[in-house]
């Protein structure tokens, strides 16, 4: 080569030199080459910086000795070699004071014009600071108690927090990379809130449920991230929680749609649990059933023979022929008793034994039923001792049939297992507040006594004291276990004391409510007033043996009375001539008694005091008679003393009721009669305005929704949502002064519809509960004008 030309060759090498050494030296981020053995050959001033070693410290040493992790250098190193270039991979460099630094490194290799690879170009990027910024807007993220999560433009989950990870249940790793969209119950409207945020920038609370094991109801609010150029990188989203909210937001509209009318109502217990099963709802059916007839069939005859036996007892008999008809007669009451025994057993297992609370006099109660065992007691040659204690108020509310039914039991014992002695009935109050009264009732006697070991089994059903019980005295083993299924239910305790051959002391304690009513006078002694020899009397039966029965028993008493043979005759009766009271036989042909009731208090709007005279006593108890509209009843055989006071009580009270009546209409007369009556709401409220004011707005708010709701479950046949929507109406007649006859009413409605029996008398009620309440709407509305004008 000519000298020329080989000055020209150096020239350019020593250009090529400088220019590349320029390009190293422009390089802000530390740069260097080494070759095949891992050797520094060059260096820019970055690298001497990051290390804090000179350049002539550098070149030539080990390339790998200056990160934190040689090993892992060298690998990155190798892996140059082995793909020609590797990207972004983490490592970090040791200054020789010990600071470090984070970088990113980046290499490729460099070869001759021969393609013979002379060593490797490495780039590190210094990534301190946004790890930093890394870092921080990671706190940012788990700081957040809400699932946060970022999500690439194709919807692929990036990265997120611990909220996240609890929320769905699965972990970090295994959430990273997959479908945003897949962990919503509906996954297309979770795409369609993800692709709002790309076409506006972000989205504001948008609603969507996760699924995870429980469903979590969330508000997504989500906004897009940008790089530095502003090119969209993904969307950050975060998820608010709101299934607590929307729980709450559910119970109160709930709250609101099902208060009661007013706050003074507490809202009853709610329906009782499930029915049984199938199976099992129709053995009871049958159980009931067979109970039903054996009743019917049993007590129909024992009616005939009892109370014919009474009306010869009362003729001229010779000693003999009284002795055999009082013999008769004894037996006649002890198949009563166990019959009764037996059905109280069965109502208490079925459920069905209910409870009154009406006011009466507990100092008049208890000696009329000792009295029922004064005969037997002088037989026996035993003394009767009472105690009673005066403190007790006059008149309590409670119920005194079933008081009757536990004393008598207790009592009957006492006597049947007392040969001689004293047999001592006492009754104590021991515990007293404002509103009730605890009574302590015990009978104690020195009869034969009971083991320790039997007083636990003996209020077993069909269970005595030892075998032989029965044999010598008598009795199912009834008894007891029926007294305590009257005791406990009523809130009351029970309790036995006994020693054997001395004697024992049965003593219950029963709750009762004080009240300031007077009780229903009810004289357990039968004498016939003159003043009631008018009485007209309608017989409504269908068995010509009680149909005669009744006839003598009435004609004893000195009243009027006629005989129907059935429902559909009784009317066609009432239609023809007035009667004061109805006796009403419920089992009959053509028409029986429930018909025959609706027909004449709805359809002839008849008061008509109406008492049912039932050898059923399983299924029918004072509750449903009074339900059908029917004032009280009587079991067969029938007690003469008891009907005549329930016939003279209930013709007396009618009268009263009607004179009353007479003086209103007299006083009215030309004048539309109001239905409503806000004394008691005047009462309630202190005759606070504002209150009586806001308790009518109620009261006009929610009326008129529920006899629409009637309306349409009676449609639709929803006897559930009918006996729901009866039940909540019921409490407005009396707070707005509404007659009674319509609660009563709606009562009935809601019975029907949980028995869904005599659903063919609903429609009329649910009529006319909707023409009182529209006439009462009206009137409220003028009322609520007149106090807001006048505050």
């Amino acid at each position: 080569m000519a000298n020329k030309e080989l000055e020209a060759f150096s020239y350019s090498l020593k250009l090529a030199s400088q220019y590349s050494l320029s390009l190293i030296e422009a390089s802000l981020d530390p740069l260097v080459t080494i070759n095949i053995e891992g050797k520094i050959t060059d260096m820019n001033d970055a690298l001497s910086n990051i290390t804090g070693m000179t350049r002539d410290e550098l070149k030539g040493s080990d390339f790998f000795n200056y990160f934190t992790e040689p090993q892992k250098a060298r690998e990155v190193y190798q892996e140059v070699f082995a793909k020609g270039s590797v990207a972004d991979s983490p490592l970090t460099i040791r200054h020789k004071n010990g600071k470090l630094t984070d970088v990113l490194f980046n290499g490729s290799v460099y070869k001759d014009d021969k393609n013979n690879v002379l060593g490797v170009v490495i780039v590190a990027r210094d990534v301190t600071a946004q790890k930093l910024l890394s870092n921080y807007s990671l706190s940012l993220i788990e700081a957040s108690r809400d699932p946060l999560f970022t999500i690439s433009p194709n919807g692929k989950i990036t990265d997120m927090n611990e909220a996240t990870v609890k929320v769905t249940g699965v972990s970090r790793q295994k959430i990273i990379g997959t479908d945003f969209f897949n962990y919503f119950t509906d996954v297309n409207k979770a795409r369609k809130g993800y692709q709002q945020v790309f076409a506006k920038g972000f989205v504001v609370d948008y609603p969507l449920t996760i699924k995870d094991g429980k469903l979590i109801d969330v508000l997504c609010n989500g906004s897009v991230y940008k790089d530095d150029r502003g090119n969209v990188l993904g969307v950050v989203m975060v998820a608010r929680d709101i299934t607590e909210q929307k729980r709450i937001e559910k119970e109160t509209i709930e709250a609101k749609v099902f208060a009661e009318l007013a706050t003074a109502i507490a809202e009853e217990a709610k329906i009782k649990a499930e029915k049984a099963t199938h199976v099992a709802e129709n053995a009871v059916k049958a159980k009931q059933q067979f109970l039903s007839n054996m009743s019917h069939e049993i007590r129909t005859p024992m009616n005939a023979i009892i109370g014919f036996t009474k009306v010869l007892l009362k003729t001229d008999l010779s000693s003999k022929q009284k002795e055999y008809l009082s013999a008769i007669k004894l037996s006649g009451d002890a198949l009563i008793v166990l019959i009764n025994d037996i059905l109280d057993l069965a109502k208490v297992e079925s459920g069905k034994m209910t409870f009154e609370q009406i006011p009466f006099k507990l100092s008049v109660s208890i000696p009329a039923m000792l009295h029922l065992f004064e005969t037997k007691i002088q037989e026996k040659n035993i003394t009767l001792i009472k105690e009673y204690d005066k403190k007790i108020p006059e008149v309590l509310v409670g119920d005194p049939v079933r008081l009757h039914q536990i004393i008598l039991n207790l009592v009957s014992n006492a006597v049947k297992f007392t040969a001689k002695g004293k047999i001592t009935v006492s009754v104590r109050m021991i515990a007293e507040d404002d509103e009730k009264v605890s009574i302590e009732f015990a009978i104690t006697d020195t009869g034969i006594g009971i083991s320790e070991n039997k007083i636990d089994k003996i209020f077993d059903t069909f269970q005595q004291a030892s075998s032989g019980t029965s044999r010598l005295y008598g009795g199912t083993g009834l008894g007891l276990s029926i007294v305590k299924q009257l005791v406990v239910p009523q809130g009351g305790t029970i309790n036995v004391k006994s020693i054997i051959d001395m004697g024992s002391t049965f003593s219950f304690v029963l709750p009762f409510f004080k009240t300031n009513e007077k009780a229903a006078i009810e004289t357990e002694i039968l004498e016939l007033d003159s003043n009631n020899k008018n009485i007209k009397v309608l017989v409504v039966e269908d068995i010509a043996l009680n149909q005669l029965l009744m006839k003598t028993v009435l004609d004893d008493f000195g009243f009027e009375r006629d005989i129907a043979s059935n429902g559909k005759i009784a009317i066609e009766k009432l239609q023809a001539k007035t009667y004061d009271i109805i006796l009403m036989d419920l089992q009959m042909p053509e028409m029986n008694g429930f018909e025959a009731t609706e027909y004449i208090r709805h359809v002839m709007n008849s008061n008509i005091p109406i008492i049912a005279l039932t050898a059923d006593v399983t299924t029918v108890d004072l509750a449903k008679c009074k339900m059908v509209g029917m004032n009280d009843y009587i079991a067969k055989p029938v007690d003469e003393r008891l009907l005549y006071n329930k016939i003279v009580s209930l013709v007396n009270k009618t009268d009263l009721t009607k004179s009353d009546l007479n003086k209103t209409i007299g006083a009215n007369e030309g004048e539309t009669i109001k239905c409503i009556d806000l004394d008691y709401l005047n009462h309630r409220t202190k005759s606070d305005p504002a209150l009586m004011m806001e308790m009518i707005s109620l009261y006009l708010e929610q009326t008129p929704p529920l006899v629409k709701a009637m309306k349409k479950s009676l449609k639709d046949k929803d006897w559930n949502l009918l006996q729901a929507t009866a039940h909540k109406i019921i409490p407005s007649f009396s707070i707005m002064g509404i007659n009674s006859d319509f609660e009563n009413m709606a009562k009935k409605i809601k019975e029907y519809a949980t028995t869904q029996q005599l659903t063919d008398g609903i429609p009329d009620m649910v009529l006319q509960i909707e023409n009182i309440c529209t006439q009462a709407c009206k009137e409220l509305e003028i009322e609520y004008n007149a106090i807001k004008n006048s505050k």
